[in-house]
């Protein structure tokens, strides 16, 4: 019984970190229309950043501050430099989506060169508490306690403010949102700080909880991708709800399998959706 609860924990605080990834993710996709994989390279980006301030001495707080405002500038100048100037040239949805595949190989290789290959990791002082049979430790009673505030915040945040609705407005009809003083551009270019900032989060939760290596944006855009998918590319709850669903049946799979097929249960769990529900569980309006 320990066990089956040790799986289940570990299942809901990994895709606590995958829901972080998939929302931003699904953010940007409901507003730009585009899919934007490069964003599993800011959730990589952030980790290393945060490493380096943390290796530079500013501590715990400043340190993951700083990360979260980097990250939200980053992605900002990502859209600026390569969607934006892609738009203006009335380019495809197909267009933006293997320049932001090439962004993303892009960006994985400027890290790898930068950092290195080797493997590194943030030492922290993190108690460790039985519940229920199961080990969990303080950073990642942290980790599903800062997920909900800031999913929680974040719907209200597009529910109830100004800003909120307008990009609701340009995610349901662009040309519309205009007609009523909606500047898209502007929208894009907020949606792309608060999905990049979301991405920042969980890449300081990752380096916590996890080592940094330099493609490890990849694996978290296909685990925030596949929850994506499987709550509903249109629905930023139900990619929260997707990413979990991928968190625990990864986890809990491995009860029966070795832990390197997470991976594969992963990529099983895309292509199943795919071909049978494409719409995803909760596919709707953002």
């Amino acid at each position: 019984m320990s066990v089956a609860v040790q799986l289940i924990m570990n299942g809901l605080i990994i895709g606590s970190i995958y829901a972080l990834v998939a929302t931003g993710f699904s953010l940007i996709y409901n507003v730009t229309k585009f899919v934007h994989f490069a964003h599993g390279s800011v959730v990589a980006f952030a980790a290393y950043i945060f490493y380096l301030l943390i290796k530079l001495g500013l501590g715990l707080p400043l340190s993951i501050l700083l990360t979260i405002i980097i990250s939200s500038i980053f992605g900002a100048a990502i859209d600026w430099a390569v969607y934006r100037q892609l738009r203006k040239r009335k380019a495809s949805a197909a267009v933006l989506l293997i320049a932001s595949i090439g962004l993303m190989i892009l960006l994985n290789s400027a890290i790898l060169a930068v950092a290195g290959a080797d493997v590194k990791s943030i030492p922290i002082n993190n108690p460790v508490f039985d519940v229920m049979g199961a080990r969990i430790t303080q950073l990642q009673v942290i980790i599903i306690a800062m997920v909900f505030v800031l999913l929680v915040g974040l719907y209200f945040f597009m529910k109830h403010t100004k800003l909120g609705k307008a990009m609701r407005a340009t995610a349901d009809n662009n040309a519309v949102a205009q007609t009523v003083g909606i500047n898209p551009q502007r929208m894009y270019t907020y949606v792309f700080m608060i999905g990049s900032a979301l991405a920042g989060v969980a890449g300081i939760l990752v380096g916590l909880e996890q080592n940094l290596f330099p493609e490890m944006g990849t694996s978290m855009i296909i685990k925030g991708f596949t929850g994506a998918v499987i709550g509903g590319m249109s629905s930023v709850p139900g990619s929260v709800a997707g990413s979990l669903f991928v968190g625990l049946v990864e986890n809990i799979g491995i009860w029966w399998l070795p832990s390197g097929y997470k991976d594969a249960i992963a990529f099983g769990l895309l292509f199943i959706f795919l071909l049978f529900r494409p719409k995803g569980l909760f596919g709707g309006k953002a």
